[in-house]
C-alpha cells in the first residue's frame, strides 16, 4: 500500500499522483512546471532542468527526505543534444556518489517540455 504525498506543488489534471510513499520508498515524477500554478515552464534545457530538480527537492522534503536520499533517476529527454545542459544542472543538485541514472531520448513529451524525471528515494527513516 502507498500514500500520496501532499507536496505543495500544483497537481496535474491527469489521473496520477506525482509523488507517492510506501514505507521508506518515495517515487516522484516531475516536468518543468510552476509549482504554484502548474503551468509548464518552457525554455532551454538548463531552465527546465533546474525547475525539475527544484520541484523534486520540494516533493522529497514534503515526504520527509532530501535529494541525498535519491538512489535512482530515470531522465527522459526529447533531444540528445540536451544531455550536456541537463548534466550541468544535475551537478548543482546531486554530488558523488551519484544516484543510478538512465537517460533516454524520446520522441515527444508534453508540448514544449524537454525533460521529465522519475526519481526513487529511500528515506533514512520512515519519516
Amino acid at each position: 500500500m502507498f500514500e500520496k504525498v501532499e507536496t505543495g506543488i500544483a497537481s496535474s489534471k491527469a489521473p496520477l499522483s506525482a509523488t507517492v510513499k510506501a514505507g521508506r520508498i518515495v517515487r516522484s515524477a516531475h516536468i518543468a512546471k510552476n509549482p504554484t500554478t502548474g503551468e509548464p515552464i518552457t525554455g532551454d534545457i538548463e531552465t527546465q532542468a533546474r525547475q525539475v530538480f527544484l520541484n523534486l527537492r520540494q516533493a522529497l522534503e514534503a515526504a520527509g527526505g532530501t535529494l541525498a536520499d535519491v538512489v535512482q533517476i530515470q531522465a527522459y529527454l526529447t533531444d540528445k543534444a540536451d544531455a550536456g545542459g541537463m548534466n550541468r544542472i544535475y551537478r548543482e543538485f546531486f554530488t558523488a556518489p551519484y544516484p543510478v541514472r538512465a537517460t533516454v531520448v524520446v520522441d515527444l513529451l508534453s508540448s514544449g517540455i524537454r525533460l521529465e524525471v522519475l526519481a526513487t528515494a529511500v528515506l533514512s527513516s520512515s519519516a
